[in-house]
């Protein structure tokens, strides 16, 4: 009987194809315009993961200005804009533009797609560096991000959102900038919990919600590297509608084995000296014990849900004990009562949120406990 098509399949070897680059490759994947399919992009994202390189997926329904922020602030290596919808010769223009006018106008740019032949000289003359067809083969994609990469410099662009970005490649690489101002936010807060605990909708909530504010924030979120093949998939800035916030939000997206924070006092510092009073980190969320961001916040917030295990079992492993604040997401789930009693039991006078981030429900005192006036 044939089962073929029910069998898992892998486009290329799982195996580390960049550790001879400067650095790990950091690749924006985007998708433009009205198409509502990410399959495709979601088995390049994870071929490129696979190969040691650092994705970050935007999601769907990116505008160019979006992609080009989301770009600048995450400094990639290059931009990989998927376009299945017919428009790629007046959004893929725009998306050059908005490079430069965001102060990035440097940024390397692929595209891939359903691209008539015809229409490739335009885009390569518009300034993409390489146009992709139906057909290309994954290791064409890896060898594409490979060229891409180069060793991190001084950026021309003036602009500071662009070379805060650079020093915080810098400052991960462990090539601390020397000439950059440094200050500690008024206010750093971080937020961990279990995997699955809602923590990268509750941050967008929150961020969303400091802009609408006119506050000026910033997020660093830490998401897995493999220690097999240096890889990794952050997609915590999905999250976050940056057609909306536009650049009220200066988001990072970073990658860590384990709990190593290392390079955390330079970014906090960095991010600080550039004007940002507020900031946000969220943790990779490996588990019960993922305790050691505590020692570089001011206030701590664990991430409990519903369903994911009693409180007295996590208190032991020792979470819970780190939490200046515990908050209750997903709370319209089966269960939530339960949950907020057995914290109540060992939360030793400290305060319980409950929120449902995905509808904005608690995001307000949530925000207002965690950056008090």
């Amino acid at each position: 009987m044939p089962h073929a098509i029910h069998e898992p399949t892998t486009a290329i070897a799982k195996v580390d194809r960049c550790a001879d680059l400067p650095h790990r490759p950091r690749v924006l994947l985007g998708k433009m315009g009205l198409d509502g399919h990410d399959r495709g992009v979601k088995l390049i994202a994870r071929v490129l993961r696979d190969s040691g390189i650092h994705v970050i997926y935007s999601g769907l329904w990116q505008t160019p200005r979006s992609l080009a922020i989301s770009a600048r602030d995450e400094d990639v290596d290059v931009v990989a804009a998927s376009m299945m919808s017919n428009s790629h010769l007046v959004l893929v223009p725009r998306l050059l533009e908005e490079c430069a006018k965001v102060g990035r106008p440097d940024m390397i740019i692929n595209v891939g797609g359903i691209i008539p032949q015809e229409d490739v000289d335009t885009l390569l003359k518009a300034g993409v560096h390489r146009v992709f067809h139906t057909g290309t083969s994954m290791d064409q994609i890896v060898d594409s991000v490979r060229d891409a990469t180069k060793a991190y410099g001084p950026l021309s662009s003036p602009h500071p959102a662009a070379q805060l970005a650079r020093r915080l490649s810098l400052a991960h690489a462990k090539s601390t900038p020397k000439d950059a101002p440094r200050k500690r936010p008024a206010q750093v807060v971080g937020i961990t919990g279990s995997p699955g605990a809602g923590k990268s909708t509750l941050v967008a909530a929150m961020a969303s919600e400091a802009v609408r504010r006119g506050q000026k924030i910033a997020v660093v979120a830490f998401d897995p590297m493999s220690p097999i093949t240096g890889g990794a998939l952050l997609g915590d800035r999905l999250r976050v509608d940056f057609n909306v916030v536009d650049e009220g939000i200066f988001y990072r997206s970073l990658a860590i084995v384990g709990e190593d924070y290392a390079t955390l006092p330079d970014i906090i510092e960095l991010i600080g000296g550039a004007g940002y009073d507020r900031l946000i980190i969220e943790t990779v969320g490996a588990g019960q014990n993922d305790v050691a961001i505590r020692s570089f916040v001011d206030r701590t917030a664990v991430v409990v849900v519903p369903g994911m295990g009693d409180a007295v079992q996590m208190d032991k492993a020792g979470i819970l004990e780190i939490a200046d604040l515990f908050v209750v997401n997903k709370a319209d789930h089966a269960g939530e009562a339960k949950l907020v009693r057995e914290l109540l039991d060992i939360a030793g006078g400290r305060k319980i949120f409950e929120t449902i981030a995905t509808q904005g429900k608690g995001v307000l005192e949530l925000l207002d406990a965690l950056f008090t006036a």
